[in-house]
């Protein structure tokens, strides 16, 4: 029977049936025997022996091939050249761990002697080893997790073309919403699609404005001929649409068009024309039911920022043929939720046939406007109501107005189908009111939230409360609104030298921003030998969605360097929320929790803009992740568009690793030498869906 094999020693056993075996066995035994006589029974045969004797250890005892459990002798115990050849490269192998320490021991006794004023720079640059250390780390990540992390997402089948998550009134009526609160936004139980949209088969890049304002591709919305023709909204209908294309010809002759019917609103309001709007203090107006934005598109001219809002519609929507021309629009419905702006927002409201009632609900959603509307604003309706003739009809019109009178709105004109009021801009008014009809409430200091985001209908007035209560006569008109004076920050918290530092900060921003984007443009067009790359054109861009807005400063210096742009102001839900500011200064703007789908439709923005806005999302606890916020980014945005990310190295690096899993082509660029922050400049792919 053999005997075990020792750790760590290893041969080739010989076979048991070997007579030479047998034979050397029998020799090895005997001369064992003789050595144990000699006096060595307490030594171990394979014990390690000192080095120095090793290397002069007698030959003789190495005449016998095998040890006597039939395997090679251990080269260390006997004496040969190989085994001491071996001896010396580990005496080597000690020798050099001897200076390592040597040499680490004087480095740390050098770094104990340095000088005090020395450390500060080594503490500098320690931390840049320590950011490289992070990418470097990231990078590793990414390299070992590549199967499962850098995979790139799968495109979404085709019914996704036009998908806006959160808004599906077929489920919502099965879940049994009705009454109007089937078209809210329902996005509780909304499983998140982790695919990428493509664009539609015959999809083309939009016209640049303004002649994109007035010319759409037909491939690009979700439209048929018949939608567009039997529209019965005057906005709708005038529309001119061929093969190829959807022309509006609003400011035609030879139909009733829009700049007779805002100049209409003007002489009612007391004024000359449209274009004295400004002067009147008005900025910014929400056009409820917009029908495809020719009312906000007209009055782009005199300098009025009109925000379209209606509801989802799978197909001819108003929202999403709002934004292919270039106008501001959003989905939101006047149902029962309160809509994501503070109280006080806009200086007009706009319906235009908007398909509300008004009088249901018990006046309910005239008391969401007056919330939204500031002081002295101005409430415009056009609808068949207000001239009809039938008993009911006439009832339902009388409602409306003593309802009006006891949200304290003076009734300006009349004509045909159109009225105007005017919101007081004196809070005793509701202290007056007639006894006649029960008056809505005020609503209660602590119950008058100024930010509501998605609240039940409030059946109370709010906005009285707040610090922001001001006529719009007295604000300064537009464009001086843009530069908010020392009280009316002081409303905000904020001081004019905070604020001032902010707007420096974002006009270089942009022109870096457009410096930066040049060569990325013009990289693959041939140039003259000599010739820079050309700037950007001023209108390259035109919807542009800033995801974390702060004080609205990157909208204004957008606008103070020419560009032809308008800005959706996003300020995150769990972030410090200046939205009223930003609306105060004649922006527009919305509250969003970006866990949530954006109420908007696919490709609807140029480009997206987030600065800051992944460590605001990181310093919390969410319910969603990176991965998830940047899906929904390209989701909205255009073939083709932009993404301009500015945040920590960290962060810029996690997200440059997960560009390559949405197939954005991305850059990563320094900003300054000595700052903590990246940019991360990257662009969407033109992908579309292939002809079966």
């Amino acid at each position: 029977m053999s005997r075990p094999l020792y750790r760590g020693v290893t041969g080739i056993r010989i076979p048991d049936n070997s007579v030479d075996s047998w034979d050397s066995q029998s020799k090895d035994k005997t001369e064992k025997d003789g050595l144990d006589k000699r006096g060595s029974s307490h030594q171990s045969p394979l014990q390690l022996k000192s080095p120095f004797r090793l290397l002069f250890a007698d030959n003789s005892s190495s005449k016998y091939g095998a040890s006597e459990n039939g395997f090679s002798p251990d080269p260390f115990i006997l004496g040969t050249p190989r085994s001491r050849h071996k001896l010396i490269l580990l005496f080597m192998k000690f020798s050099i761990v001897f200076i390592v320490i040597f040499a680490l021991a004087g480095s740390f006794w050098w770094t104990v002697s340095i000088s005090t004023s020395s450390r500060g720079h080594i503490y500098h640059g320690y931390r840049r080893l320590q950011e490289k250390l992070v990418s470097d780390l990231l990078d590793i990540g990414e390299i070992s997790y590549a199967p499962s992390k850098t995979k790139e997402l799968e495109f979404c089948s085709q019914e996704f073309e036009n998908f806006v998550p959160c808004f599906n009134a077929s489920d919502n009526l099965a879940q049994g919403y009705s009454d109007g609160s089937e078209f809210d936004r329902q996005c509780g139980s909304e499983l998140k699609q982790n695919c990428l949209l493509l664009s539609p088969m015959n999809y083309k890049i939009p016209l640049r404005w303004p002649t994109g304002r007035d010319v759409i591709w037909v491939s690009n919305v979700k439209i048929t001929a018949q939608e567009v023709l039997s529209s019965g909204s005057f906005t709708k209908r005038m529309m001119m649409l061929d093969e190829e294309q959807i022309s509006f010809r609003s400011a035609s002759l030879m139909f009733d068009g829009v700049e007779d019917y805002s100049h209409q609103i003007a002489e009612m309001i007391g004024l000359r024309n449209e274009s004295n709007f400004i002067q009147a203090g008005v900025r910014t107006i929400l056009d409820i039911g917009c029908g495809y934005g020719s009312f906000g598109a007209h009055l782009f001219h005199s300098q009025l920022l009109t925000m379209c809002i209606a509801n989802y519609e799978p197909s001819g929507s108003q929202v999403q043929l709002t934004l292919e021309r270039g106008l501001p629009a959003m989905v939101a419905s006047f149902t029962t939720k309160q809509l994501p702006y503070p109280s006080l927002s806009f200086d007009m409201l706009h319906c235009a046939r908007c398909g509300i009632d008004w009088d249901q609900k018990d006046g309910i959603l005239l008391i969401e406007a007056d919330r939204l509307l500031k002081p002295g604003g101005y409430f415009v309706w056009t609808s068949p109501l207000t001239n009809a003739r039938n008993k009911e009809s006439q009832q339902r019109w009388k409602f409306i107005h003593e309802f009006t009178e006891n949200l304290c709105w003076d009734m300006l004109s009349q004509q045909d189908e159109t009225v105007v009021w005017k919101k007081t801009s004196k809070i005793k008014c509701y202290s007056s009111r007639k006894n006649g009809s029960p008056p809505p409430p005020l609503c209660s200091r602590g119950y008058d939230v100024e930010s509501p985001y998605y609240r039940d209908l409030q059946n109370c007035i709010g906005g009285t409360h707040s610090s922001r209560w001001i006529s719009i006569e007295k604000r300064a008109n537009w464009p001086s609104r843009d530069h908010p004076n020392k009280n009316e920050l002081a409303i905000h918290g904020l001081q004019p030298d905070e604020f001032v530092e902010d707007a420096e900060s974002w006009r270089t921003a942009v022109h870096n921003y457009w410096s930066l984007l040049s060569p990325l443009i013009f990289s693959d067009h041939p140039k003259r030998p000599g010739d820079e790359d050309p700037p950007p054109p001023y209108n390259m861009l035109r919807n542009v969605l800033d995801m974390n807005a702060h004080f609205g400063g990157f909208n204004s210096a957008l606008l103070h360097s020419g560009k032809s742009v308008w800005v959706m102001n996003v300020v995150p839900a769990n972030g410090l929320n200046y939205l009223p500011l930003i609306q105060d200064r004649g922006y527009v703007g919305v509250l969003h929790d970006w866990c949530e789908a954006f109420p908007s439709y696919p490709r609807t923005y140029d480009m997206v803009h987030a600065a800051g806005f992944l460590s605001l999302e990181t310093a919390q606890q969410q319910k969603c992740t990176m991965l998830d916020i940047f899906i929904e980014i390209d989701r909205l945005l255009r073939p083709e568009g932009w993404i301009i990310i500015r945040d920590t190295v960290p962060l810029i690096e996690s997200a440059r690793a997960l560009t390559t899993r949405l197939k954005w082509d991305a850059r990563v660029i320094e900003i300054e030498s000595d700052s903590d922050q990246r940019l991360l400049i990257c662009q969407k792919p033109f992908f579309k869906r292939q002809a079966n």
